[in-house]
Protein backbone atom coordinates (compact mmCIF):
# COMPACT_ATOMS: atom_id res chain seq x y z
CA UNK A 1 0.00 0.00 0.00
CA UNK A 2 1.20 3.78 -0.56
CA UNK A 3 2.85 5.17 2.11
CA UNK A 4 0.78 8.15 1.94
CA UNK A 5 -2.31 6.00 1.92
CA UNK A 6 -2.53 6.71 5.75
CA UNK A 7 -2.07 10.61 5.94
CA UNK A 8 -4.82 10.91 3.30
CA UNK A 9 -6.86 7.78 4.77
CA UNK A 10 -8.12 7.93 0.18
CA UNK A 11 -11.03 5.33 0.47
CA UNK A 12 -11.93 3.67 -2.99
CA UNK A 13 -15.34 2.96 -3.21
CA UNK A 14 -15.13 -1.36 -1.94
CA UNK A 15 -15.73 -2.55 -5.23
CA UNK A 16 -13.17 -0.49 -7.07
CA UNK A 17 -10.62 -1.22 -3.87
CA UNK A 18 -10.72 -4.79 -4.67
CA UNK A 19 -10.57 -4.54 -7.97
CA UNK A 20 -7.67 -2.50 -7.70
CA UNK A 21 -5.77 -4.42 -5.00
CA UNK A 22 -6.17 -7.30 -7.26
CA UNK A 23 -2.50 -7.22 -8.38
CA UNK A 24 -1.17 -6.54 -5.29
CA UNK A 25 -3.18 -9.71 -3.79
CA UNK A 26 -1.66 -11.70 -6.54
CA UNK A 27 1.90 -10.02 -5.39
CA UNK A 28 1.68 -12.01 -1.97
CA UNK A 29 3.96 -15.10 -1.86
CA UNK A 30 1.95 -18.00 -0.08
CA UNK A 31 2.15 -18.21 3.50
CA UNK A 32 4.76 -20.28 5.34
CA UNK A 33 2.52 -23.06 6.24
CA UNK A 34 3.81 -25.60 8.26
CA UNK A 35 4.19 -29.01 7.58
CA UNK A 36 1.55 -31.37 7.69
CA UNK A 37 3.81 -33.63 10.17
CA UNK A 38 3.28 -30.66 13.00
CA UNK A 39 -0.41 -30.55 12.44
CA UNK A 40 -1.66 -34.11 11.66
CA UNK A 41 -4.45 -34.38 9.31
CA UNK A 42 -4.66 -30.86 9.23
CA UNK A 43 -2.90 -30.53 5.88
CA UNK A 44 -2.38 -26.98 4.65
CA UNK A 45 -5.45 -26.76 2.35
CA UNK A 46 -7.98 -27.60 5.07
CA UNK A 47 -6.42 -25.08 7.27
CA UNK A 48 -8.13 -21.70 8.04
CA UNK A 49 -5.39 -19.11 7.69
CA UNK A 50 -6.09 -15.91 9.82
CA UNK A 51 -5.18 -12.15 9.89
CA UNK A 52 -5.30 -10.23 12.93
CA UNK A 53 -6.74 -6.89 12.71
CA UNK A 54 -5.96 -4.90 15.79
CA UNK A 55 -3.07 -5.60 17.81
CA UNK A 56 -3.50 -4.08 21.27
CA UNK A 57 -4.91 -5.49 24.44
CA UNK A 58 -7.80 -7.75 23.68
CA UNK A 59 -4.91 -9.30 20.85
CA UNK A 60 -3.29 -10.76 24.16
CA UNK A 61 -6.24 -12.99 24.70
CA UNK A 62 -7.58 -13.80 21.27
CA UNK A 63 -4.18 -14.94 19.42
CA UNK A 64 -2.72 -17.21 22.07
CA UNK A 65 -6.57 -18.77 22.29
CA UNK A 66 -6.27 -19.40 18.33
CA UNK A 67 -2.69 -20.15 18.41
CA UNK A 68 -4.35 -23.07 20.39
CA UNK A 69 -5.72 -25.10 17.22
CA UNK A 70 -4.17 -26.76 14.50
CA UNK A 71 -6.33 -26.27 12.06
CA UNK A 72 -6.05 -22.31 11.53
CA UNK A 73 -2.56 -20.43 10.57
CA UNK A 74 -2.17 -16.58 12.06
CA UNK A 75 -0.37 -15.57 8.93
CA UNK A 76 -0.46 -11.56 9.36
CA UNK A 77 -0.83 -8.72 11.82
CA UNK A 78 -1.82 -5.42 11.39
CA UNK A 79 -2.25 -2.31 13.15
CA UNK A 80 -1.94 1.21 12.81
CA UNK A 81 0.66 1.42 16.11
CA UNK A 82 4.12 -0.34 15.04
CA UNK A 83 4.90 -0.94 18.77
CA UNK A 84 4.79 0.88 21.94
CA UNK A 85 3.44 0.66 25.63
CA UNK A 86 0.72 3.01 27.09
CA UNK A 87 -1.99 -0.14 26.55
CA UNK A 88 -4.48 -1.37 29.57
CA UNK A 89 -0.74 -2.12 31.75
CA UNK A 90 2.43 -0.12 31.18
CA UNK A 91 4.13 -3.37 30.85
CA UNK A 92 2.37 -4.62 27.97
CA UNK A 93 4.69 -3.68 24.87
CA UNK A 94 2.36 -4.03 22.06
CA UNK A 95 1.59 -3.62 18.30
CA UNK A 96 2.19 -4.89 15.00
CA UNK A 97 5.50 -5.61 15.47
CA UNK A 98 5.65 -7.59 18.69
CA UNK A 99 2.65 -9.31 18.09
CA UNK A 100 4.24 -10.78 14.40
CA UNK A 101 6.83 -11.80 16.94
CA UNK A 102 5.01 -13.14 19.13
CA UNK A 103 3.09 -15.30 17.07
CA UNK A 104 6.59 -15.86 15.00
CA UNK A 105 7.65 -17.63 18.08
CA UNK A 106 4.83 -19.46 19.24
CA UNK A 107 4.90 -21.00 15.58
CA UNK A 108 9.13 -21.62 15.74
CA UNK A 109 8.34 -23.58 19.39
CA UNK A 110 5.80 -25.76 17.61
CA UNK A 111 7.58 -26.47 14.78
CA UNK A 112 10.91 -26.37 15.57
CA UNK A 113 12.05 -24.19 13.65
CA UNK A 114 13.78 -20.76 15.49
CA UNK A 115 13.74 -19.33 11.58
CA UNK A 116 10.14 -19.47 11.32
CA UNK A 117 8.80 -16.26 9.43
CA UNK A 118 5.40 -17.46 8.49
CA UNK A 119 3.56 -14.38 9.88
CA UNK A 120 4.63 -10.87 8.60
CA UNK A 121 3.27 -7.49 10.38
CA UNK A 122 1.69 -4.56 7.85
CA UNK A 123 -0.19 -1.13 8.78
CA UNK A 124 -2.94 -1.01 6.57
CA UNK A 125 -6.06 -3.54 7.09
CA UNK A 126 -6.96 -2.94 3.22
CA UNK A 127 -3.64 -5.03 2.80
CA UNK A 128 -4.91 -8.03 4.48
CA UNK A 129 -8.01 -7.60 2.84
CA UNK A 130 -6.30 -8.09 -0.21
CA UNK A 131 -4.65 -11.04 0.50
CA UNK A 132 -6.11 -14.21 -1.34
CA UNK A 133 -4.41 -16.40 1.07
CA UNK A 134 -6.34 -14.79 4.42
CA UNK A 135 -9.36 -17.13 4.76
CA UNK A 136 -10.50 -15.06 7.54
CA UNK A 137 -9.82 -12.08 9.91
CA UNK A 138 -10.00 -10.86 13.89
CA UNK A 139 -10.71 -7.50 14.06
CA UNK A 140 -9.87 -6.43 17.62
CA UNK A 141 -9.43 -2.65 17.05
CA UNK A 142 -11.55 -0.03 18.58
CA UNK A 143 -15.36 -0.09 18.12
CA UNK A 144 -15.49 2.88 15.90
CA UNK A 145 -13.83 0.92 13.18
CA UNK A 146 -15.67 -2.48 13.69
CA UNK A 147 -18.82 -1.98 10.86
CA UNK A 148 -16.15 -0.58 8.25
CA UNK A 149 -13.54 -3.05 8.37
CA UNK A 150 -16.32 -5.97 8.79
CA UNK A 151 -18.30 -4.74 6.30
CA UNK A 152 -15.12 -4.65 3.44
CA UNK A 153 -13.68 -8.17 4.95
CA UNK A 154 -17.42 -9.54 3.91
CA UNK A 155 -17.02 -7.79 0.25
CA UNK A 156 -13.25 -9.50 0.43
CA UNK A 157 -14.85 -12.77 0.76
CA UNK A 158 -13.50 -13.10 4.45
CA UNK A 159 -15.01 -14.32 7.62
CA UNK A 160 -14.77 -12.80 10.43
CA UNK A 161 -14.19 -13.09 14.48
CA UNK A 162 -15.68 -9.45 15.58
CA UNK A 163 -14.68 -8.44 19.17
CA UNK A 164 -17.65 -7.44 21.66
CA UNK A 165 -19.16 -4.64 21.31
CA UNK A 166 -19.77 -5.46 18.24
CA UNK A 167 -20.95 -2.23 16.72
CA UNK A 168 -20.37 1.61 17.42
CA UNK A 169 -24.54 2.90 16.76
CA UNK A 170 -27.28 0.86 16.14
CA UNK A 171 -26.73 1.99 12.07
CA UNK A 172 -23.70 0.23 12.06
CA UNK A 173 -24.81 -3.06 13.19
CA UNK A 174 -27.67 -2.92 10.85
CA UNK A 175 -24.94 -2.52 7.74
CA UNK A 176 -23.00 -5.25 8.86
CA UNK A 177 -25.91 -7.40 9.08
CA UNK A 178 -26.28 -6.44 5.43
CA UNK A 179 -22.94 -7.24 4.40
CA UNK A 180 -22.33 -10.29 6.01
CA UNK A 181 -25.85 -11.75 4.73
CA UNK A 182 -25.48 -10.56 1.34
CA UNK A 183 -21.68 -12.13 0.74
CA UNK A 184 -22.75 -15.20 2.73
CA UNK A 185 -19.95 -14.98 5.14
CA UNK A 186 -19.49 -15.92 8.86
CA UNK A 187 -19.57 -13.63 11.66
CA UNK A 188 -18.62 -14.64 15.15
CA UNK A 189 -18.90 -11.81 17.95
CA UNK A 190 -16.25 -12.49 20.30
CA UNK A 191 -18.67 -12.37 23.36
CA UNK A 192 -16.76 -15.77 24.89
CA UNK A 193 -19.96 -16.06 28.17
CA UNK A 194 -22.33 -17.50 25.78
CA UNK A 195 -19.40 -20.66 25.38
CA UNK A 196 -19.15 -21.20 29.12
CA UNK A 197 -21.19 -24.31 30.32
CA UNK A 198 -22.13 -22.82 33.73
CA UNK A 199 -23.77 -19.56 31.98
CA UNK A 200 -26.10 -21.89 29.24
CA UNK A 201 -27.02 -23.76 32.51
CA UNK A 202 -28.33 -21.07 34.13
CA UNK A 203 -29.89 -19.53 31.25
CA UNK A 204 -31.55 -22.77 30.44
CA UNK A 205 -32.95 -22.65 33.93
CA UNK A 206 -34.35 -19.50 33.47
CA UNK A 207 -36.30 -19.88 30.21
CA UNK A 208 -37.39 -23.34 31.90
CA UNK A 209 -39.35 -21.73 34.67
CA UNK A 210 -37.21 -23.21 37.24
CA UNK A 211 -37.04 -19.96 39.10
CA UNK A 212 -40.63 -19.54 39.02
CA UNK A 213 -42.26 -16.75 37.00
CA UNK A 214 -39.58 -14.35 35.72
CA UNK A 215 -40.05 -10.98 37.86
CA UNK A 216 -36.07 -9.28 37.05
CA UNK A 217 -32.79 -9.18 35.49
CA UNK A 218 -30.21 -7.32 37.30
CA UNK A 219 -26.68 -6.84 34.83
CA UNK A 220 -23.99 -5.40 36.62
CA UNK A 221 -20.66 -4.31 34.88
CA UNK A 222 -17.52 -3.00 35.94
CA UNK A 223 -16.88 0.89 37.18
CA UNK A 224 -14.19 2.69 35.16
CA UNK A 225 -10.87 1.66 35.89
CA UNK A 226 -9.09 4.24 34.14
CA UNK A 227 -10.05 8.30 35.40
CA UNK A 228 -10.01 11.34 32.84
CA UNK A 229 -7.44 14.25 32.71
CA UNK A 230 -10.10 16.51 33.47
CA UNK A 231 -11.12 19.86 31.89
CA UNK A 232 -7.87 21.90 30.75
CA UNK A 233 -6.29 18.49 29.27
CA UNK A 234 -4.03 19.80 26.21
CA UNK A 235 -2.78 18.08 23.11
CA UNK A 236 0.57 16.16 23.24
CA UNK A 237 2.59 15.08 20.32
CA UNK A 238 1.74 12.02 18.46
CA UNK A 239 4.79 9.18 18.54
CA UNK A 240 6.67 7.74 15.98
CA UNK A 241 5.63 4.79 14.70
CA UNK A 242 1.86 5.89 15.03
CA UNK A 243 -0.85 6.56 12.51
CA UNK A 244 -2.62 8.58 15.01
CA UNK A 245 -5.14 9.98 11.32
CA UNK A 246 -5.51 6.43 10.13
CA UNK A 247 -6.41 5.62 14.13
CA UNK A 248 -8.70 8.09 14.03
CA UNK A 249 -10.54 6.77 11.14
CA UNK A 250 -14.03 7.75 10.39
CA UNK A 251 -14.35 9.23 13.90
CA UNK A 252 -14.14 13.15 13.96
CA UNK A 253 -10.94 14.95 13.60
CA UNK A 254 -9.18 15.45 17.48
CA UNK A 255 -6.13 16.14 19.03
CA UNK A 256 -3.57 13.69 19.65
CA UNK A 257 -3.67 12.60 24.06
CA UNK A 258 -2.17 9.32 25.46
CA UNK A 259 -5.57 8.94 27.04
CA UNK A 260 -7.25 8.76 23.50
CA UNK A 261 -5.86 6.01 22.13
CA UNK A 262 -5.01 2.18 22.39
CA UNK A 263 -7.10 0.77 25.53
CA UNK A 264 -8.44 3.92 27.12
CA UNK A 265 -10.07 4.49 24.19
CA UNK A 266 -13.58 2.73 25.41
CA UNK A 267 -14.03 5.66 27.74
CA UNK A 268 -14.55 8.11 24.60
CA UNK A 269 -18.33 8.05 23.09
CA UNK A 270 -16.22 8.94 19.83
CA UNK A 271 -15.18 5.75 19.90
CA UNK A 272 -17.17 3.50 22.11
CA UNK A 273 -19.55 3.58 24.48
CA UNK A 274 -18.00 3.15 27.94
CA UNK A 275 -18.42 -0.04 30.16
CA UNK A 276 -22.20 0.08 29.04
CA UNK A 277 -20.80 -1.66 26.06
CA UNK A 278 -17.78 -2.78 27.28
CA UNK A 279 -18.42 -5.08 30.34
CA UNK A 280 -22.37 -4.66 29.28
CA UNK A 281 -22.02 -6.25 26.42
CA UNK A 282 -21.54 -9.62 28.47
CA UNK A 283 -23.62 -9.31 31.03
CA UNK A 284 -26.56 -8.16 28.71
CA UNK A 285 -25.96 -10.45 26.10
CA UNK A 286 -26.76 -13.15 29.07
CA UNK A 287 -29.76 -11.18 30.44
CA UNK A 288 -30.98 -11.62 26.75
CA UNK A 289 -30.13 -15.48 26.47
CA UNK A 290 -32.19 -15.74 30.02
CA UNK A 291 -35.27 -13.96 29.05
CA UNK A 292 -35.14 -15.47 25.67
CA UNK A 293 -33.08 -13.77 22.46
CA UNK A 294 -36.30 -13.24 20.76
CA UNK A 295 -37.37 -11.02 23.20
CA UNK A 296 -36.07 -7.26 23.31
CA UNK A 297 -37.05 -4.21 25.53
CA UNK A 298 -39.48 -1.53 24.39
CA UNK A 299 -38.38 1.25 27.06
CA UNK A 300 -35.35 2.67 28.32
CA UNK A 301 -34.87 5.03 30.74
CA UNK A 302 -31.86 6.40 33.30
CA UNK A 303 -32.02 5.39 36.34
CA UNK A 304 -29.17 7.81 38.87
CA UNK A 305 -26.21 7.60 35.91
CA UNK A 306 -23.52 9.49 36.20
CA UNK A 307 -21.16 11.53 33.59
CA UNK A 308 -17.59 13.12 33.71
CA UNK A 309 -17.13 16.42 34.36
CA UNK A 310 -17.41 18.56 31.20
CA UNK A 311 -14.76 19.53 29.11
CA UNK A 312 -13.11 16.15 30.77
CA UNK A 313 -11.20 13.81 27.79
CA UNK A 314 -13.54 11.29 28.87
CA UNK A 315 -17.16 10.96 28.19
CA UNK A 316 -18.66 7.87 29.14
CA UNK A 317 -20.49 7.18 31.57
CA UNK A 318 -18.73 6.92 35.75
CA UNK A 319 -21.90 5.79 36.68
CA UNK A 320 -24.06 3.25 34.73
CA UNK A 321 -27.05 3.32 35.80
CA UNK A 322 -30.48 2.53 33.84
CA UNK A 323 -33.42 0.36 33.26
CA UNK A 324 -35.34 -1.41 30.24
CA UNK A 325 -38.74 -3.41 29.78
CA UNK A 326 -39.05 -6.37 28.10
CA UNK A 327 -42.52 -6.96 26.30
CA UNK A 328 -42.94 -9.64 28.68
CA UNK A 329 -43.16 -7.40 31.93
CA UNK A 330 -39.36 -8.04 33.30
CA UNK A 331 -37.49 -5.49 34.42
CA UNK A 332 -33.79 -5.64 32.97
CA UNK A 333 -31.67 -3.32 35.80
CA UNK A 334 -28.00 -2.70 34.66
CA UNK A 335 -25.57 -1.03 36.71
CA UNK A 336 -22.44 -0.01 38.21
CA UNK A 337 -23.39 -0.95 41.69
CA UNK A 338 -21.54 -4.16 42.50
CA UNK A 339 -17.60 -4.85 41.75
CA UNK A 340 -17.01 -6.89 38.49
CA UNK A 341 -19.78 -7.35 36.26
CA UNK A 342 -21.95 -10.58 35.71
CA UNK A 343 -26.24 -10.92 36.10
CA UNK A 344 -28.79 -12.02 38.63
CA UNK A 345 -32.01 -13.33 37.63
CA UNK A 346 -34.82 -13.31 39.67
CA UNK A 347 -37.90 -15.15 39.89
CA UNK A 348 -41.25 -15.68 41.97
CA UNK A 349 -39.78 -19.06 43.24
CA UNK A 350 -35.81 -18.02 43.28
CA UNK A 351 -32.79 -16.17 41.83
CA UNK A 352 -29.48 -17.00 40.57
CA UNK A 353 -26.60 -15.07 39.92
CA UNK A 354 -23.45 -15.80 37.68
CA UNK A 355 -20.53 -14.62 36.89
CA UNK A 356 -17.15 -15.19 34.49
CA UNK A 357 -17.08 -18.21 36.73
CA UNK A 358 -19.52 -17.50 39.46
CA UNK A 359 -23.10 -19.62 39.81
CA UNK A 360 -24.80 -18.94 42.95
CA UNK A 361 -28.69 -20.15 43.44
CA UNK A 362 -30.98 -18.99 46.25
CA UNK A 363 -32.32 -21.38 47.69
CA UNK A 364 -29.33 -23.19 46.85
CA UNK A 365 -31.34 -26.37 45.68
CA UNK A 366 -32.19 -24.51 42.77
CA UNK A 367 -28.72 -25.71 41.29
CA UNK A 368 -29.84 -29.09 41.36
CA UNK A 369 -32.69 -28.28 39.29
CA UNK A 370 -32.81 -31.38 36.59
CA UNK A 371 -34.16 -30.62 32.79
CA UNK A 372 -36.69 -32.70 31.66
CA UNK A 373 -36.81 -34.29 28.08
CA UNK A 374 -39.08 -31.27 26.77
CA UNK A 375 -37.74 -28.78 28.08
CA UNK A 376 -35.56 -25.84 26.25
CA UNK A 377 -32.36 -26.50 25.28
CA UNK A 378 -29.77 -23.95 24.48
CA UNK A 379 -26.91 -24.50 21.98
CA UNK A 380 -23.65 -26.06 23.13
CA UNK A 381 -20.26 -24.17 22.29
CA UNK A 382 -17.96 -25.15 24.70
CA UNK A 383 -14.81 -22.90 23.31
CA UNK A 384 -15.91 -19.38 21.66
CA UNK A 385 -12.86 -19.41 19.34
CA UNK A 386 -13.25 -22.90 18.41
CA UNK A 387 -16.81 -22.80 17.77
CA UNK A 388 -15.82 -19.70 15.08
CA UNK A 389 -13.54 -22.62 13.26
CA UNK A 390 -16.24 -24.90 13.11
CA UNK A 391 -18.67 -22.46 11.76
CA UNK A 392 -16.46 -21.61 9.13
CA UNK A 393 -15.45 -24.58 7.79
CA UNK A 394 -19.20 -25.74 8.22
CA UNK A 395 -20.51 -22.67 6.47
CA UNK A 396 -23.10 -22.89 9.86
CA UNK A 397 -23.46 -19.65 11.83
CA UNK A 398 -21.79 -20.24 15.57
CA UNK A 399 -22.74 -19.67 18.87
CA UNK A 400 -22.82 -15.47 18.32
CA UNK A 401 -23.70 -15.04 14.84
CA UNK A 402 -23.87 -11.15 13.51
CA UNK A 403 -27.91 -10.51 14.76
CA UNK A 404 -27.07 -11.94 18.22
CA UNK A 405 -23.88 -9.52 18.21
CA UNK A 406 -26.07 -6.55 16.87
CA UNK A 407 -29.29 -6.65 19.45
CA UNK A 408 -26.56 -7.26 22.34
CA UNK A 409 -25.12 -4.25 20.86
CA UNK A 410 -27.99 -2.20 20.51
CA UNK A 411 -29.34 -2.66 23.85
CA UNK A 412 -26.32 -1.53 25.27
CA UNK A 413 -26.53 1.76 23.18
CA UNK A 414 -30.18 2.32 23.88
CA UNK A 415 -29.19 2.42 27.08
CA UNK A 416 -26.49 5.12 26.81
CA UNK A 417 -29.12 7.39 25.13
CA UNK A 418 -31.37 7.38 27.44
CA UNK A 419 -28.60 8.11 30.37
CA UNK A 420 -27.35 10.76 28.09
CA UNK A 421 -30.82 12.09 27.53
CA UNK A 422 -31.71 11.73 31.33
CA UNK A 423 -35.12 10.31 30.03
CA UNK A 424 -37.68 7.41 29.09
CA UNK A 425 -37.57 6.66 24.88
CA UNK A 426 -39.48 4.05 23.35
CA UNK A 427 -38.25 1.28 20.86
CA UNK A 428 -39.86 -0.68 18.43
CA UNK A 429 -37.71 -3.90 17.78
CA UNK A 430 -39.59 -4.54 14.50
CA UNK A 431 -38.06 -1.29 12.84
CA UNK A 432 -35.73 -1.30 15.07
CA UNK A 433 -36.27 3.03 15.67
CA UNK A 434 -36.99 5.09 18.94
CA UNK A 435 -40.91 6.08 18.65
CA UNK A 436 -41.51 9.77 19.63
CA UNK A 437 -38.39 11.40 20.19
CA UNK A 438 -36.72 13.00 17.10
CA UNK A 439 -33.89 13.81 19.20
CA UNK A 440 -32.94 10.19 20.36
CA UNK A 441 -33.44 8.52 17.39
CA UNK A 442 -30.81 10.82 15.83
CA UNK A 443 -28.50 9.18 18.18
CA UNK A 444 -29.09 5.69 16.62
CA UNK A 445 -26.27 6.56 13.91
CA UNK A 446 -23.29 8.90 13.39
CA UNK A 447 -21.81 10.49 10.77
CA UNK A 448 -18.86 9.04 9.49
CA UNK A 449 -15.45 11.56 8.65
CA UNK A 450 -14.93 11.78 4.86
CA UNK A 451 -13.64 9.93 2.80
CA UNK A 452 -14.78 6.39 5.02
CA UNK A 453 -18.35 5.62 4.81
CA UNK A 454 -20.16 2.39 4.79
Amino acid sequence: MNKNISRSCARLHRRDFLRSTAALAAAFTAPHIMPISVFGKNSPSNRITLGIIGCGNQSTVDIPEFLKNDDCQIVTCCDVNRGSRGYRDDKQFLGREPQRDFVNKAYAKKTGNDSFKGCDACLDFRDVLARKDVDAVVIITPDHWHAIQTIMAAEAGKDIYCQKPMSLTVRDGQEMIKAVRKHNRILQCGSQWRSKAHIRQACEMVLNGKLGKLQRVESYVAENNFKGPGPGWKAEPVPEGFDYNFWLGPAPQAPYHNLRCFYKFRFILDYSGGQTTNFGHHSNGVARWGVGDDLFPTEFEDAGSEWPEKGDLFTTPTKVSFRAKFPNGVELFCHTNKPGFGVRFEGSDGSLEIGSSKFECKPASLKDAVLGGNDKRLRVSENHYRNFLDAVKSRKDGIEPVETGHRTSMLCHLGNIAMLLKRKIKFDPQTEQIVGDDEAAKMLSRPLRAPWHY
